[in-house]
């Protein structure tokens, strides 16, 4: 499939941080939130509501850390590898979040727009890798050189 429109991997892990990041300060803060509440009601002690947003928090954080070691890949065929991943992660919880919770319309658009930028991505670099198979890398062209100098 030619795509005319190239965006580089990197892009789409930086789309995927913002996202993660906007999940992550959002459920933190609801967390702190609902454990102030439950603090003030209670007098103490975890709340199971406060324990899974921290456990969302914490998700998220890792992911965005993996985000991170995912942009230092150098490699077009372990990023394809990635993306697909995260395509079908991104697509899975918006699939999830339409089946449970359809009145959270903004995470549901915020899940779908990454999902479909990473599939815009995938796309994108399915053809540069393409285009790098028929290219020759520097190491490829000096040693050919070399070879044609000693005929």
């Amino acid at each position: 499939m030619k795509f005319n429109i190239k965006i580089k991997p990197r892009i789409s892990y930086y789309v995927s941080i913002l996202v993660s990041f906007v999940i992550l300060f959002y459920f933190a803060y609801k967390g702190v939130v609902a454990y102030l509440i439950h603090r003030e009601l209670y007098g103490g002690g975890l709340d199971t509501l406060v324990l899974l947003r921290a456990s969302i928090s914490g998700i998220m954080l890792l992911l965005i850390l993996l985000f991170f070691q995912f942009i230092k890949i150098p490699d077009l065929k372990s990023h394809r590898t990635v993306l697909r991943g995260v395509f079908i992660g991104w697509t899975s919880v918006f699939v999830i979040l339409i089946i449970v919770n359809l009145s959270s319309i903004y995470f549901v658009i915020m899940t779908a727009t990454v999902s479909f930028f990473s599939l815009i991505t995938l796309f994108s670099l399915e053809d540069q890798i393409k285009e790098e198979k028929n290219t020759l890398t520097e190491k490829e062209i000096y040693l050919l050189q070399q070879l044609a100098k000693k005929k």
